[in-house]
């Protein structure tokens, strides 16, 4: 929506001056280049910010100049409004930013209608060019091969991903000793990130630190702050009391952290709720809703009319080392498909959830 309201109040100018960037010029800088085939990925619009041939016809807010042929603009922004199919546009992709090969008028219709995201054809140029922006990027490239997280973890200094790359193997070794099983690096990864990275960047958000270096994000407050306190055990002191919130080593931080109360760190999520829709054997029905209810795990069970028998909620405690589906999986099979009179179930897991305080009980 802000991008609609942005578009709508800003003026357009035809004077040869003002176009989106070229997807050549910026080529040309880059040297050697090796090209990277992703397949149809979500885009997000605000990042793309050229085209390969067609610039001059699209202003820098990527509206149509008058060279553009309006019908056909018109039959776009109607298709899109309509809920049409259209085919993904296709995009070369510089580090960040991104270029329209084919597919302007939709990504200017898109950009229009307020939309924050596109569908979208993707090829990578990798850029052999020895620069610290370069380096940077291919870097945080790797991590996120790496390790599957989420694309959250920003840094701004070269050599940092790699560090936190160490510190997620010797927090697998950690865990391989803790549990006596072979840890994966991507499940490594998954724990680190939930139970150490989210909650030391949540202490540093909250406590403002980064009022104290605008220049710097979260993400590298916490590599600072996670190498001098437990790498250097240095006595440094951050002047908001983090020095007493959190022990001196990663490990005791992590103990910590799963000891505190949701409330406290909400972005770390215990638990996990999911919906078992259930077909019994009808003589059975009763017994099999009393046998339900006797599950510390089932909060809620209910007699229902229609295509299934039963419907039971059940809320279970999330275990960072494995998937919600296989914790979710474990539970149906080993608990709820074996009592007897159960023929059938399906498991809905939900995604965003909203429960008014006054219903809940």
């Amino acid at each position: 929506m802000k991008n609609f309201f942005k578009n709508l109040f800003s003026s357009s100018t035809d004077d040869g001056t003002d176009h989106v960037s070229s997807f050549n010029e910026q080529q040309e800088k880059e040297e050697d280049v090796q090209f990277i085939e992703h397949g149809v990925k979500t885009i997000e619009l605000s990042k793309i910010i050229g085209s390969v041939g067609k610039y001059y016809d699209f202003d820098s807010q990527f509206r149509p100049k008058k060279s553009v042929s309006e019908k056909r603009y018109r039959d776009i922004k109607r298709a899109m409004r309509e809920g049409t199919y259209l085919p993904p546009v296709k995009l070369y992709q510089i580090r960040n930013d991104y270029y329209v090969l084919d597919g302007n008028h939709r990504v200017s219709a898109a950009k229009e209608l307020g939309r924050d995201d596109i569908q979208a054809k993707v090829i990578e140029l990798l850029s052999s060019k020895n620069t610290m922006e370069n380096l940077l990027y291919i870097e945080k490239k790797n991590f996120y091969e790496k390790t599957k997280l989420p694309n959250k973890v920003e840094l701004t200094e070269v050599g940092k991903y790699i560090f936190l790359e160490k510190q997620i193997e010797k927090h697998g070794n950690h865990l391989r000793n803790i549990s006596g099983k072979e840890i994966p690096f991507i499940k490594a990864a998954d724990d680190w990130y939930n139970t150490i990275y989210i909650p030391l960047t949540t202490i540093i958000n909250n406590g403002k630190l980064n009022n104290y270096f605008p220049n710097r994000s979260a993400g590298d407050l916490y590599t600072y702050i996670a190498y001098h306190h437990w790498e250097r055990t240095s006595g440094r002191r951050y002047g908001i009391g983090i020095d007493r919130l959190i022990p001196r080593s990663m490990e005791a931080f992590r103990t910590a952290m799963l000891e505190k109360s949701t409330p406290d760190y909400p972005e770390m999520k215990r638990t996990i709720s999911a919906f078992i829709m259930i077909d019994t054997q009808s003589a059975a029905e009763v017994k099999i809703i009393d046998k339900l209810f006797r599950l510390d795990e089932v909060q809620e069970v209910h007699s229902v009319h229609g295509t299934i028998d039963v419907l039971a909620k059940i809320v279970l405690r999330r275990d960072f080392l494995a998937s919600d589906a296989e914790i979710i999986g474990e539970f149906v099979e080993q608990k709820i498909r074996r009592i007897k009179g159960i023929t059938r179930t399906q498991t809905i897991i939900p995604g965003a959830s909203k429960v008014k305080e006054r219903f809940m009980v």
